[in-house]
């Protein structure tokens, strides 16, 4: 017989007993369907994870300034200055893993243009925090060196601030804002960046040059930073080494003892974001596992019906060796037949794996990421569980004797 012959015959016996056939396939299915689902849903939360930190900034590191101390109660990171402007200028000129370093000034303000008004924070800054933070404008000039260095009554504002008050879909640039009553000419509108993984609303703030954030919104501390240092390393590698290298810069400058505890806090967003990675890829995995799971014991299903089906078949399987078929020939229909139960369940789980991934993601609002690699495996996968699992009753069948199976009842 030729290979569509054979086809043609195992076809037609799995059609006789659609029900059962189906049921055998359901351990294929689901284990193809979990496998896909999974895996692409996690490679959606991962995607997500990426994008959400992706939007703080490239190889970021911020720096909070020391604690207080009273009574026996801390008041925590960023409760007392210890970072001075010295301290950021050494970083900017001394370390060579730092790209580029800015300091963040904050305070909440009112900004108020002809017949609006919204509270935000206002921030002051300089270019490199842009930089840092991947934040291109959309509309108008970015923030420049001579503005910073000048004092110019310039602002940018985010997306929300925009829609707050002037209306979705508006240009402000080249109108006035006034913040705490000084006026500012809208220099630029930056692109919308979307929310933290905490929630908060990036794209609601307002940025004005670091010196006219001094000099006319909130006064400073003199040689003190009243705020954080944001700093971007040379790449995604050098991270690590430029938190070392800023530490051991800071703890020289502020004259701290050997095993004496910082005056100031590194935060690497970089490893923050591994881990969370790496959680989502250790949940994906464990996942996947257990759907892999699922195709083995589909598997067994696989066989033991198989086995069932050549008991019943065994007068059948005598009369055609009788008439001249020979033990391959038994044993290809049989393998053909384990083989079309696992692509059929194959193929019908990748349609069921990819319309749930497709439903969870619109539930969770979560990004879809189809990976082919992942459907060709498993599809792949799906029939060598059919082969492996379907040999055996297949040789069963191909070794019975003509005459004892003709006898058979």
């Amino acid at each position: 017989m030729n290979p569509l012959q054979t086809l043609r015959v195992a076809t037609r016996a799995l059609l006789r007993n659609k029900m059962r056939s189906f049921l055998t396939t359901l351990g294929i299915i689901i284990g193809v369907a979990a496998v896909i689902a999974m895996v692409a849903i996690g490679e959606g939360a991962k995607a997500m994870v990426e994008q959400a930190f992706a939007a703080m900034g490239s190889n970021l590191l911020i720096i909070l300034p020391g604690s207080t101390t009273a009574g026996g109660q801390h008041g925590g990171f960023g409760s007392m200055p210890t970072l001075t402007w010295d301290d950021l200028k050494a970083i900017q000129t001394e370390v060579p893993a730092v790209k580029y370093a800015a300091p963040q000034l904050r305070a909440i303000a009112q900004i108020v243009s002809e017949d609006q008004n919204w509270s935000t924070t206002v921030y002051g800054t300089t270019p490199a925090y842009f930089a840092i933070r991947d934040w291109p404008v959309a509309q108008g000039a970015p923030m420049t060196d001579s503005d910073a260095e000048g004092g110019s009554k310039i602002v940018l504002l985010g997306q929300t601030v925009v829609d707050k008050l002037f209306g979705a879909g508006i240009n402000p640039v080249g109108q006035t804002v006034r913040i705490n009553n000084i006026p500012f000419l809208v220099q630029g509108v930056l692109a919308a960046k979307g929310q933290s993984p905490m929630g908060q609303d990036y794209d609601d703030g307002a940025f004005i040059p670091l010196k006219t954030f001094q000099t006319k919104i909130q006064g400073g501390l003199q040689q003190f930073i009243p705020g954080i240092i944001f700093i971007s390393a040379t790449s995604a590698e050098t991270t690590g080494r430029a938190e070392e290298q800023v530490r051991a810069l800071l703890r020289d400058r502020h004259h701290l003892a050997p095993g004496a505890d910082d005056d100031f806090s590194i935060r690497n967003l970089t490893e923050f974001a591994n881990s969370r990675e790496q959680s989502t890829k250790t949940l994906t995995t464990l996942l996947a596992s257990i759907a892999a799971v699922s195709l083995l014991v589909g598997g067994i299903g696989i066989m033991n019906i198989m086995l069932v089906s050549v008991t019943e078949r065994t007068r059948e399987i005598g009369v055609r060796m009788a008439v001249g078929a020979k033990p391959r020939n038994i044993l290809a229909q049989f393998l053909v037949e384990a083989l079309t139960l696992s692509l059929a369940g194959g193929l019908i789980g990748v349609v069921l794996g990819l319309g749930t991934a497709q439903w969870l993601a619109g539930k969770f609002h979560w990004p879809l990421l189809i990976r082919a690699d992942i459907v060709v495996v498993s599809v792949v996968f799906s029939a060598v569980v059919g082969v492996v699992f379907g040999l055996y009753p297949a040789q069963k069948a191909s070794r019975l004797d003509p005459i004892e199976a003709l006898r058979f009842e």
